[in-house]
C-alpha cells in the first residue's frame, strides 16, 4: 500500500442500511477499497479472497456471532478488528478486547468518530509515520476522489493524473467550494497577473478537467458554469442526481 487510504477494509453487519452508510462515508473520506458482508458465511468468503487489512465487525449476525468469526479470522490473519455493536455490556466489551480486538464502539455512533478510529488503528498498525494526505488535501466528488497534494483523481476505472494547470484550477475552485469563482480569478490562479487573452484557453482547461472529475462531462454535476460570471464547484447534495 502507498498510503493509509489504500488499505483494504471489510465491513460486516447484518443491517444493509448501516453497511451502505458506512461504505459511502469511508469512500467520501478517501478510502478507496471497502467491501461489505451481511453474514458470517459471506464475510468468511470475502476474507479469504480479499485479504482485508482491517475488519469492522458486528457481534450479532444471522448465522453466528462476531466473536466466533473473529477467532476464525485470527487463524489466517492478524488484521486489526474493530467491533461495532449495539451490545454495551461490559462482558461483551471485555470479551472482544480480550480476543485481541483493537477497538469496540457501541451503536448508535458518530460516523466521523468511527472514521477517525479506523484511521488511528490503520496508522498505528501499518504506518510508523504519517504517510497519507491530510483530510484537507482530499476532495470528494461522488464516485471520484481527488488527492490535491499529488494531483491524482481516483475513479472507479483507475487513477487519472491532473496537469499542473488543471490542478491549479481545481485547487482554486476547492478553496471556494460552493461559491462562484470568476473567470478573472481562475485565470489569475493559473497564469498570474498577465492572464489577458486566456479566456478561450481557460474554457479548454475546464473542459479537460471535467473529463477527469465528472462521470458525465457533458452534463456536469460538480464543476458548474455560472453564465456570465465564472464557475463553481458544487458541494455534496447541492445538485439533483
Amino acid at each position: 500500500m502507498t498510503h493509509l487510504y489504500d488499505c483494504r477494509i471489510l465491513l460486516v453487519d447484518d443491517n444493509e442500511h448501516i453497511l451502505e452508510m458506512l461504505k459511502g462515508m469511508l469512500e467520501r473520506k478517501g478510502f478507496s477499497s471497502v467491501k461489505t458482508a451481511s453474514c458470517c458465511r459471506e464475510a468468511e468468503a470475502l476474507f479469504a479472497g480479499y485479504d482485508p487489512e482491517l475488519v469492522v465487525l458486528d457481534i450479532m449476525l444471522p448465522d453466528g456471532d462476531g466473536f466466533s468469526l473473529m477467532r476464525r479470522f485470527r487463524l489466517a490473519s492478524d488484521a486489526p478488528v474493530l467491533f461495532l455493536s449495539a451490545r454495551d455490556q461490559d462482558n461483551d466489551r471485555l470479551l472482544g478486547l480480550g480476543l485481541g480486538a483493537d477497538d469496540y464502539i457501541v451503536k448508535p455512533f458518530l460516523p466521523d468518530e468511527l472514521a477517525l478510529r479506523i484511521a488511528a488503528i490503520l496508522k498505528r498498525t501499518y504506518f510508523s509515520t504519517l504517510q497519507y494526505p491530510p483530510e484537507s488535501a482530499i476532495l470528494s466528488l461522488g464516485r471520484r476522489i481527488v488527492y490535491l497534494d499529488s494531483g491524482v483523481v481516483r475513479t472507479p476505472d483507475g487513477d487519472l493524473p491532473l496537469t499542473a494547470k488543471e490542478l491549479a484550477l481545481l485547487r482554486k475552485l476547492s478553496d471556494n467550494r460552493g461559491n462562484i469563482v470568476t473567470f478573472d480569478a481562475l485565470s489569475d490562479a493559473v497564469w498570474g497577473e498577465n492572464y489577458y487573452g486566456y479566456e478561450n484557453t481557460l474554457m479548454v482547461h475546464i473542459r479537460r478537467l471535467r473529463s477527469k472529475i465528472e462521470d458525465a462531462p457533458s452534463s456536469p454535476v460538480w464543476l458548474l458554469t455560472v453564465r456570465g460570471l465564472g464557475y463553481k464547484l458544487a458541494k455534496e447534495g447541492e445538485f439533483e442526481r
